[in-house]
């Protein structure tokens, strides 16, 4: 079952349209529906420093490119100098849950002998999504058994009383170029309570071939299956999304072949496609994506008819 995507182009550049605090990228693009007319796309935004923080930008859901506004501030900062995540945080998702919505998110610390360490936390809104706390300022997902250096939750779905999680975790590092570049693979974990979250899940989704990395799942469900956005790296540069389709969510077959998006002749998305995430508003499904740089021109938005996704959460 291949998804036919229509590109819709760019539609928010950091350097031009954003604040101060978030001029040099946008790093994955994560929809949520505010209301009939409003989908509010929340990123990390990095500041010029390379470090980022929180934030969104409203869209006309009847047409995405069109920004209605844009966040003063981040909805949720840096944490406390000496916490998992004193260094940047990148959005994992948001969804409804019980009191409130989550924003699962992935907290970046600096180390002296690794490139980076980064792990989940969560944060709840009650207010609509416009602010959010943290509910700890420990992450809820840690170090574990061949889980050393990542463990980031990207995809969750609160379904029948009980959190489903799936995440990127990482071990060891891929030189490149004399470059280190994490290595990780899809992992899934179940939870009644996200501050109880078992540290080893099931291997989900593995690398293949020449790819070192396969992260950023995003899950949903479309026409009674379970479909998971990925995007996986190669040793010899590839950097793109790929597709996996399951009946449990658990166990999955990849499908990169249905991806149904290629990389643009030229332009903001020629070099690099990638962290794709959907949303349903009305009759019409959008993808939302970063382009070449991994955000640093921002990101953009693609649309399919004929489908309607299920992100789960009440």
């Amino acid at each position: 079952m291949t998804i036919h995507w229509e590109k819709l182009g760019a539609v928010f550049h950091t350097a031009t349209q954003g604040r101060p605090w978030m001029n040099n990228s946008a790093l994955t693009p994560t929809p949520f529906l505010i209301d009939s007319n409003t989908i509010r796309v929340y990123a990390g935004f990095r500041d010029e420093s390379g470090v980022s923080r929180i934030g969104y930008v409203d869209v006309a859901a009847s047409d995405p490119t069109k920004v209605l506004k844009v966040s003063d501030k981040p909805v949720l900062d840096v944490g406390r100098d000496g916490c998992f995540d004193d260094n940047g945080v990148i959005l994992g998702d948001v969804v409804h849950g019980p009191g409130g919505i989550y924003m699962f998110y992935v907290g970046f610390q600096l180390v002296a002998k690794a490139k980076f360490l980064a792990f989940s936390g969560v944060a709840r809104s009650t207010d609509g999504g416009h602010s959010f706390t943290r509910l700890s300022e420990s992450p809820i997902l840690d170090r574990g058994k061949g889980q050393s250096t990542i463990g980031a939750i990207h995809s969750a779905r609160f379904e029948n009383g009980r959190w489903r999680l799936w995440y990127a975790s990482g071990d060891d590092w891929e030189m490149i170029g004399n470059k280190p570049f994490p290595q990780y693979h899809i992992r899934y974990v179940e939870a009644d309570d996200l501050l109880d979250i078992p540290r080893q899940g099931t291997l989900c989704v593995d690398v293949r071939d020449d790819e070192y990395r396969i992260g950023r799942p995003r899950v949903y469900r479309i026409g009674g299956q379970y479909f998971m956005y990925y995007t996986k790296g190669t040793i010899s540069g590839s950097y793109f999304p790929g597709l996996a389709r399951s009946e449990d969510g658990v166990n999955w077959i990849r499908h990169d072949e249905e991806l149904g998006i290629s990389l643009s002749e030229s332009g903001w998305d020629s070099q690099t496609l990638c962290y794709p995430a959907l949303i349903t508003a009305g009759d019409v499904t959008y993808m939302f994506y970063n382009g070449n740089n991994m955000g640093y021109d921002g990101f953009g938005c693609a649309l399919a008819r004929g489908i309607a996704v299920d992100e789960g959460g009440m």
